[in-house]
């Protein structure tokens, strides 16, 4: 059993937009009113990103009441992000955070970046000529072909993949490639908890209401210049990577700037995109057990107060209904 009073982890998940960044500022001030400090460690992975600000929803360093956060703006948008990569990051941060005496937050909406930190999580090897090569070939020919050949040889890892997502599709091609009997594309069988204690906040509300607000945060972003972001980051060399530029968003800012897709269409689109990927979220962090769910309004002094310590293992039930089912 854990001492309570040591420095914890904790991560607050839950699906985009549902009020993730503001409660976790609460709950750092909640901690410090008690005397236990507390730092954020950012589990988005495309808030890692430089000058990707108003697609991600990235919080202004001025708007962050002078709590340390980390793993902000640390990548070039060429540069690509990797989780087993960020796996070596973040738990560096949490480790240099508990040195400090202080609990750290893990705040994010990436799935497998904050399962690769709260869980005992191993990466398959990676080759990076197979990579690039996959990669030309997504590029030439779009993720359809290369989702039908991991159905074939893999259809356990293809039915955990959207055929849409050629990143991930990729990487379970890269792993296959290499001998290995599958890539799994999903949490370890017998997870165990990587610190203890942990305790894990998952934020949601009604689908009607997580809906409304999606769409309407898509159209803030276009009215707050997301086009000229995207174009800013374009001359800094958006399209030489393969993430950043695929990102929600940017991608269809990229298509307005081209002339491919009309300002209308682009904010539909995201949208669209948007409320898939929310519900992608809603799936991947419903498998997690002992999570303590609340709304965007919760009181953050009563959350810190009550019980709720994680224990080793992940439900891999139903869990609770967070919005977007």
């Amino acid at each position: 059993m854990s001492d309570p009073s040591a420095p914890a982890l904790w991560a607050v998940i839950g699906a985009t937009g549902t009020g993730k960044t503001a409660l976790s500022l609460d709950l750092v001030e909640a901690l410090a009113a008690r005397g236990r400090p507390a730092e954020i460690v950012n589990a988005d992975a495309m808030q890692l990103y430089r000058g990707m600000d108003i697609g991600t929803a990235k919080l202004p360093v001025a708007e962050r009441r002078g709590i340390p956060h980390h793993l902000f703006d640390v990548l070039e948008p060429a540069e690509d992000a990797a989780v087993a990569w960020y796996q070596d990051a973040a738990r560096a941060a949490v480790t240099a955070i508990h040195g400090r005496g202080a609990d750290a937050i893990l705040v994010g909406g990436s799935g497998l970046y904050v399962s690769s930190v709260l869980y005992d999580f191993r990466f398959p090897p990676r080759d990076p000529a197979v990579r690039a090569r996959l990669e030309r070939e997504l590029d030439e020919t779009g993720p359809g072909a290369l989702y039908a050949r991991l159905r074939d040889i893999d259809p356990l890892t293809a039915e955990r993949v959207d055929p849409r997502n050629g990143r991930r599709i990729v990487r379970a091609l890269e792993v296959l490639e290499q001998g290995e009997a599958t890539h799994g594309a999903a949490l370890p069988e017998t997870p165990v908890l990587w610190h203890e204690p942990t305790r894990i906040v998952g934020v949601q509300m009604p689908r009607d209401e997580l809906v409304a607000r999606l769409d309407a945060r898509v159209e803030g972003m276009w009215r707050d210049g997301l086009v000229g972001e995207v174009a800013a980051l374009r001359a800094a060399g958006l399209e030489d990577g393969v993430t950043a530029r695929r990102a929600i968003g940017y991608a269809q800012a990229l298509g307005q700037l081209d002339g491919d897709l009309a300002e209308a269409e682009a904010i539909a689109q995201t949208q669209a995109l948007t409320r898939r990927y929310a519900r992608r979220q809603v799936s991947w962090f419903r498998r997690y057990a002992d999570v303590t769910w609340v709304g965007p309004d919760a009181d953050a002094a009563a959350l810190e107060e009550s019980p709720g310590w994680a224990s080793p293992t992940i439900d891999r039930g139903g869990g609770a209904g967070t919005g977007l089912e």
